[in-house]
């Protein structure tokens, strides 16, 4: 995968520093001043840098050395990124959803504390437009929008099985060998999305897309990338994928229908089909095995788990307000050249 372009100032200075290998004569970018955190979320100088940052760790980079991954000075950098990133979403994405939410002695469990956070409705009705009204083109942006995460899914939910113990970590590994096929290369669920993606006439390559999504799209993957490489925030990860699973099944249900209203075949519609069912068995493994298997172990996490979950729905949620808004002004939902620049540091 090549580097993309810069979207400002912070992702220029990373991405002209990276295809040369780190030496004391060429060294990372280094820590960033301080700044406001709000709106990081949607910044596309940021979220785009974090994202080159992250990639690091998963699939790399043409032309940029595997050294890079570990430099003591691009990690300095990265945790710039990632104190802007996760102050706006504790404060300005995750508090909004959990206001009112308590979870302390005398009051419900994870699960179902979990249910009914997923059971509110979160932005607009992105799923009943694909149903129901969506055209081809407004169907590939949506996929290629998916295509970030979808492309890798299980990966950075992979981070938290050596990071928790006993029946969460058995629960969890359940659930992820589902989204790896159970052992089929062709039933993985990322592969599974290729074919979507190539039945729709679209590049099935793994970041093939990332210089046409915008910064709400990026900010929902690097969320989970954040969660997975920090042991800190494990309640959070397994927060989030409880979340994306207890959301999954009646949406995916909606797209598979929405595809086939548009001339979907059936191998254009497996990775939907197969997430209605399975992914009405994970939602309960991930809230009662999972996320309560934790918290009763680490009580503590609690209050994470709840923030992961919140980011997940959050985020999804404005990613449907990105796209809807655009369609309905009759115009992309792409990025569709220039360098938006949102961020000065």
């Amino acid at each position: 995968m090549r580097l993309p372009p810069a979207r400002g100032p912070v992702s220029d200075r990373l991405i002209g520093t990276l295809p040369t290998p780190p030496s004391r004569a060429h060294p990372a970018p280094g820590p960033l001043p301080d700044r406001d955190a709000s709106g990081a979320a949607a910044d596309e100088d940021l979220q785009l840098a974090l994202h080159v940052c992250y990639e690091l760790h998963y699939r790399g980079w043409e032309g940029v050395p595997d050294e890079w991954e570990w430099d003591p000075g691009l990690l300095a950098f990265r945790a710039s990124l990632e104190r802007w990133f996760e102050a706006d979403l504790r404060t300005g994405v995750a508090a909004p959803l959990l206001h009112g939410t308590d979870t302390g002695p005398g009051t419900v469990g994870i699960a179902e504390a979990l249910k009914r956070l997923t059971e509110q409705e979160y932005g607009p009705p992105l799923a009943a437009h694909l149903q129901r009204d969506a055209d081809a083109e407004e169907f590939r942006e949506f996929v290629i929008h998916r295509s970030v995460y979808q492309l890798k899914e299980g990966d950075p939910h992979v981070w938290a099985v050596p990071r928790i113990a006993g029946p969460a970590k058995a629960a969890l590994v359940e659930i992820l060998a589902d989204e790896y096929g159970g052992g089929r290369a062709e039933r993985m669920h990322a592969e599974l999305f290729r074919r979507t993606m190539r039945g729709l006439g679209l590049a099935d390559t793994y970041g093939h897309y990332l210089a046409r999504v915008p910064a709400v799209t990026l900010a929902t993957s690097n969320a989970i990338s954040l969660f997975g490489l920090h042991r800190r925030l494990r309640g959070a990860l397994v927060g989030h994928l409880a979340a994306f699973e207890m959301a999954s099944s009646l949406p995916n249900r909606r797209y598979g229908n929405g595809l086939r209203r548009i001339g979907g075949t059936p191998a254009d519609t497996a990775f939907y089909d197969e997430h209605v069912t399975a992914d009405a068995v994970h939602e309960q493994i991930a809230a009662h095995d999972v996320c309560g298997a934790l918290v009763r172990a680490e009580p503590a996490l609690t209050e994470d788990v709840l923030f992961g979950a919140a980011c997940a729905l959050a985020l999804d949620a404005r990613m449907a307000e990105h796209l809807l808004g655009h369609w309905r002004q009759g115009v992309s939902s792409l990025l569709t050249g220039g360098r938006p620049r949102m961020s000065e540091v």
